[in-house]
């Protein structure tokens, strides 16, 4: 009877949505009459409550297609945001003006609902977007001004949904912090929570927030003033508000948010180790995915050497390093002789730097560049010639973003700027081939100035923003548009946007994923297994949130007594080391060759760069325990590979486990000497596993999974 009455409700709706909305052609994941919306793609569905004529714009039910949830009330606002310090919710009265099919290049379909505001001032687009096969719905706001003036913008929540009492916000987990971080209890978010799940572990149900916004102006909050979820950008009374001025007639949308609604999971890291890697990889649009081929072995002169480099120390560098199998070299700071105008110092090298990029790659090595993306010495002929290209305080001064000294300044790129420094890279990118550029430096907050006055622009004449609080997101957005540039005219170049662009210490986001490829996370200067648990706990902390071959994790050198441990803890990001390769005797580059050689038959048999997983059983990585990861090719699951550690425990024997295989087909379990340690099916491995023995304190192991 259930049935036959789910079948008339949908027939019933399939007819009104003929009548309501034009023929369409294929899949679709909405259907809509004049007074509901439900979109549905058959894991999750949401059912949206239309105004008829005027009236409310409501969230009635979020959920999974099959079974209950209980997270949710039957009201939720949807959104909420000001206007010139007017609030406006969907709880608000609206007028609908239409609802239409949208589509995006990634297989996104849904449905964009346009509605009119009661006083007539702006139109409000939502724009819903769904996936094949995963519980995502993500979403953006469009305003459009209507009035014959700016308006302000301030205070955007993209969703805004309103938790059931008691039992939600009383015992749900709140993992923060890239989801890794819990809590319980009320939460407001800060620029690192690029993704958070909230998580009952009674009903083994929760919600994945992920926020698309950039740097210091995302925002997501949990049971925090409200019993509500809120998650979209900073609100005016933040530490970093975001604040944007929409002119007469004009329209801007915000950043999506995408959400993931689950049950009958027992741990929140369940979803965050498949749902949410696979919508990244396949449907946000990520550089990474774009990338036909992914470094697998990047080397990097700023430890030691610092500025200190030169033509001849370069060129042994490089040939030591292809010595050792780097695919990758890349000249750090201390090749220009100021910053800004970015010519090369000819003390240092006295014939250019095309030879040594050419001895590169002649070597068989992709070459790369160090450059700071946003600073300029005072004394440099573009800071002299357009000083009203930078950035002023609030005393409306020329400011240094970066540090608490004025040796360097920063500049605004609401201004022509970003078109200088973009010639400037194109030139050094297309002239000498460089297929990894690393962007550095401040271009909004600072990672090493404290408190929030020390951030953004001041300046009153900056065509890219009318205030302080705009230029905190306009800059980001025109950094963005600086990157899209570069790979439009270099496809396959590699962007290495650093924590300190992103401004904040380790900071890495889905902004920034859909503009760079990379995002060099940290400077880890201890020597042997010190480094290597910071390394590892980097890459676990930030993963599998963050795509692992986006963590670029220095500062490892070569040279170190405990080298191998540092290759098998940066295989589980993306394998970047520095230091001095001369400095290696002849067995050991020939042991170098074998691993970096090793790494690359797993890229190409695996594509390893494109997954990693938690090794089930192993927990973060900490001092006196073991801990581990998995990069399985879950699209093809033909194998991958799996690292184990041991740092300090006492145990020296471990069963280890393997999710995401095909449990029926038998694979072979390979240590990287290709010997093979066992040989069981997807599902013995999953449920018995195979033993490795590490019987020295702090140490480590590699292994292939492979079906062939």
């Amino acid at each position: 009877m259930k049935n036959f009455f789910l079948i008339i409700f949908w027939t019933g709706l399939l007819l009104t949505r003929a009548l309501a909305q034009p023929a369409m052609t294929g899949q679709s994941f909405a259907i809509w009459t004049a007074s509901e919306l439900l979109l549905n793609n058959g894991v999750v569905q949401r059912t949206i409550k239309l105004p008829a004529s005027e009236g409310s714009f409501l969230t009635t039910e979020y959920k999974p297609v099959v079974g209950e949830f209980k997270y949710f009330q039957k009201i939720n606002p949807d959104f909420q945001f000001e206007i010139n310090d007017k609030t406006y919710t969907g709880s608000d009265s609206w007028k609908l003006v239409q609802v239409q099919k949208i589509t995006d290049a990634k297989q996104g379909d849904g449905a964009a609902v346009t509605l009119r505001s009661k006083d007539g001032n702006f139109e409000l687009t939502v724009n819903f977007l769904l996936y094949p096969n995963l519980p995502v719905i993500r979403k953006s706001l469009t305003i459009k001004n209507l009035t014959n003036e700016p308006v302000r913008l301030e205070s955007v929540d993209v969703e805004k949904l309103i938790a059931t009492p008691y039992y939600a916000t009383t015992f749900s987990w709140i993992c923060h912090d890239y989801g890794r971080r819990r809590s319980i209890g009320p939460y407001d978010g800060n620029f690192q929570d690029a993704l958070l799940t909230v998580h009952n572990s009674d009903w083994q149900q929760g919600i994945v927030i992920g926020n698309e916004a950039a740097g210091v102006v995302k925002h997501t909050s949990v049971f925090w003033d409200e019993p509500a979820i809120l998650s979209g950008l900073t609100h005016k009374d933040a530490r970093f508000p975001f604040r944007k001025y929409i002119d007469k007639g004009e329209s801007f949308t915000t950043p999506q948010v995408f959400t993931m609604v689950y049950n009958n999971h027992k741990d929140p890291d369940e979803i965050l180790n498949t749902a949410v890697p696979d919508f990244v990889r396949k449907h946000m649009g990520i550089r990474l995915s774009e990338l036909a081929r992914k470094p697998t072995f990047v080397y990097n002169t700023w430890e030691p050497f610092r500025k200190e480099i030169n033509e001849k120390l370069v060129m042994e560098l490089a040939k030591s390093a292809a010595d050792a199998g780097m695919k990758e070299f890349v000249i750090d700071d201390g090749w220009a002789d100021n910053y800004g105008d970015w010519i090369i110092d000819k003390t240092k090298f006295p014939n250019g730097l095309k030879p040594v990029f050419d001895y590169i790659k002649s070597l068989g090595m992709k070459p790369g560049l160090w450059v700071s993306v946003g600073s300029a010495s005072p004394d440099s002929k573009v800071y002299q010639a357009h000083p009203d290209w930078f950035v002023l305080d609030a005393k409306q001064q020329p400011a240094n973003l970066h540090e608490d000294v004025q040796n360097m300044r920063t500049a605004c790129f609401g201004t022509p700027w970003r078109d200088y420094i973009k010639d400037v890279l194109l030139k050094l990118a297309l002239e000498y081939g460089l297929e990894y550029l690393k962007l550095d430096f401040t271009v909004v907050t600072s990672t090493y100035r404290f408190g929030n006055k020390v951030t953004g622009c001041y300046a009153q004449q900056h065509q890219g923003h009318k205030d302080h609080h705009e230029s905190l997101y306009s800059n980001y957005e025109a950094v963005w548009k600086l990157f899209d540039e570069l790979h439009a005219a270099k496809p396959g170049l590699f962007i290495d946007c650093t924590f300190e662009t992103m401004g904040g210490l380790q900071l890495i986001d889905y902004a920034m994923l859909k503009h760079a490829e990379g995002n060099w996370l940290s400077n880890f200067n201890e020597p042997d297994h010190y480094g290597d648990l910071r390394v590892r706990n980097m890459a676990w902390w930030r993963s599998p949130a963050i795509p692992a071959t986006a963590l670029v994790i220095g500062n490892p050198e070569m040279q170190d007594k405990g080298w191998e441990m540092h290759i098998k803890s940066l295989a589980g990001a993306l394998p970047i080391m520095l230091g001095d390769p001369r400095k290696l005797a002849a067995p050991d580059l020939k042991k170098y060759r074998a691993y970096a050689d090793w790494l690359q038959r797993m890229e190409n048999r695996h594509q390893i760069m494109s997954y990693r997983q938690d090794l089930p059983g192993f927990g973060e990585p900490m001092e006196g325990m073991w801990d581990g990861f998995q990069r399985i090719n879950t699209e093809t699951k033909q194998g991958g590979i799996i690292g184990v550690f041991k740092h300090g425990g006492t145990e020296t024997k471990r069963m280890v486990t393997i999710r995401h295989l095909d449990p029926v087909k038998r694979y072979q379990v390979r240590s990287m000497d290709g010997k093979v340690v066992a040989s069981l099916t997807g599902q013995a491995l999953q449920t018995t596993g195979f033993p490795v023995s590490l019987n020295e304190q702090y140490t480590g192991a590699l292994f292939e999974i492979s079906s062939n």
